[in-house]
């Protein structure tokens, strides 16, 4: 899933929802179990966030859910539960994605979805640490993730190990944090499923930086970009110029911080209040002017 680029991916599921036809199209349903015009929609919101358009992304996750609810399809609601719920919570969108993972929890208990109870408490496991309750939340994540694979699901896999690790390093289990992200990475390169890449390496950058590896984490730093520049990843590029840049910033070399991250953040045009965003922003400002 999105091995590559995303700006491909992007046309093709542009293209998919121009051409859907929800007369003409209804055998799908009963084929893929749900209504194709809601995963193409939701699976559009999650490129369109990685290639940096992040309303855009969120208009297309509100429309899909919208949608969903009035085909009254309970496998098609959870689903858009499901990528809802992701996309909240790689956005740092917390108080929303509290509210959307009970939904989706709320949703697979009611419709006996096990599938999607799973995912659902992978999530909660993700808000409760977020929400200060580290190891109830840990508890949570190890066990959902653990029953996730035993039931053979491959997909987002890498996602909920980072998820994973992120608790860890919160919980200031920084070795095994870096365990875990070393079996995301490689579980990515094995099913393709990399788009993830850049985000897990400049996740390591940022434990590394916690060991006192300043040389380790610049080159993890660096390898995000380069792969978030590859992918046209526009977001994940933003995510790695601003630690690369807070690192330069504390090594005394403040041009250079603003001139990396200058350019990133100058490419954005919306999105301007998300947690991302505002981030660089600040950033910027403190090291000159945005």
């Amino acid at each position: 899933m999105f091995a590559g680029r995303f700006a491909p991916s992007r046309s093709h599921l542009e293209e998919g929802l121009a051409l859907y036809d929800p007369i003409s199209h209804l055998s799908l349903v009963r084929q893929a179990a749900v209504h194709p015009q809601v995963v193409l929609r939701e699976q559009l919101a999650f490129v369109l966030f990685c290639l940096g358009y992040p309303r855009q992304a969120s208009a297309q996750s509100d429309a899909a859910l919208t949608e969903a609810r009035s085909l009254a399809h309970p496998p098609s609601l959870a689903l858009s539960f499901e990528f809802g719920t992701r996309l909240l919570s790689l956005a740092g969108e917390a108080a929303a994605l509290k509210e959307r993972t009970e939904q989706l929890l709320a949703n697979a208990i009611g419709q006996g979805f096990p599938h999607w109870r799973v995912v659902g408490t992978i999530y909660l496991g993700w808000v409760k640490v977020r929400d200060g309750d580290v190891n109830g939340g840990i508890a949570l994540l190890r066990n959902a993730v653990s029953a996730y694979r035993a039931a053979g699901a491959k997909v987002w896999v890498p996602h909920f190990i980072a998820l994973m690790a992120r608790a860890c390093a919160i919980q200031g289990n920084i070795e095994e944090a870096l365990t875990l992200l070393d079996d995301a990475l490689q579980i990515a390169e094995r099913t393709g499923e990399r788009w993830c890449v850049a985000e897990l390496n400049r996740h390591k950058g940022q434990l590394m930086l916690r060991r006192g590896h300043a040389e380790a984490g610049e080159e993890f730093y660096r390898k995000a970009l380069s792969i978030a520049g590859e992918q046209g990843a526009k977001l994940w590029e933003l995510r790695a110029a601003v630690s690369l840049a807070r690192l330069r910033r504390d090594q005394g070399r403040r041009s250079e911080a603003h001139d990396l991250l200058a350019p990133v953040y100058g490419w954005f045009t919306e999105g301007f209040g998300t947690p991302d965003l505002k981030d660089a922003k600040a950033l910027l400002n403190e090291l000159g002017g945005a």
